[in-house]
């Protein structure tokens, strides 16, 4: 049998890599073992345990792959707009437009791993807390840049308005999955523009 490309073996973990993404947001990152994943993909185990070595480092691999998945839906369409309240805007926008797309079926990911995680300390914590924290950093610096800007008021602090829209994010998620409010979303995000001010 010839052997497969490095290539092929990349793609192929990515392709598995996609879909525990998918199942994780629905049954949480513990929910995605070995077996569970085995049995969605129609692999064998020692398939997935061949690319990942084991649950931890597949749940992380995971993990990973929904941050990048976020990033590229709301950050990277915000970044190129201007700095100061324009961006906090498109930033607003984008993450309300990622929450209503259903990029993840099971809701947003990082809210989802952050309550199962937060009490569990280990690696995966820890893995949160640092997405969790680059996302506050980029947030506070971006509410920084409007401040200076003269886009905030002046009672604003850029770090209790990166805490705000994180918060908001996370519980209008919630609302919209769990109280099937369809104007959650809608409520959020105009509860985030008045966190920036406008």
């Amino acid at each position: 049998m010839p052997k497969r490309s490095a290539a092929d073996v990349a793609e192929s973990r990515a392709e598995v890599v996609r879909a525990a993404v998918d199942l994780a947001s629905v049954v949480g990152l513990e929910g995605i073992t070995i077996g569970r994943l085995a049995d969605e993909l129609a692999m064998s185990k020692s398939g997935l345990i061949g690319r990942f070595g084991d649950k931890e480092s597949m749940q992380r691999a995971v993990l990973a792959a929904a941050i990048e998945r976020f990033t590229t839906e709301v950050w990277l369409p915000a970044s190129s707009a201007p700095a100061g309240r324009p961006r906090l805007e498109a930033i607003v926008d984008a993450w309300i437009g990622h929450l209503r797309s259903g990029v993840f079926p099971g809701g947003c990911f990082v809210t989802t791993a952050s309550v199962e995680y937060d009490a569990r300390p280990g690696p995966l914590h820890d893995d949160v807390a640092a997405a969790v924290r680059r996302w506050l950093a980029v947030l506070e610096h971006e509410a920084r840049a409007a401040a200076q800007a003269g886009d905030l008021p002046d009672d604003r602090d850029p770090a209790d308005v990166a805490f705000e829209l994180h918060s908001l994010a996370s519980g209008g998620s919630v609302a919209a999955r769990v109280l099937d409010d369809p104007a959650a979303l809608e409520r959020t995000r105009l509860a985030m523009l008045r966190a920036i001010g406008r």
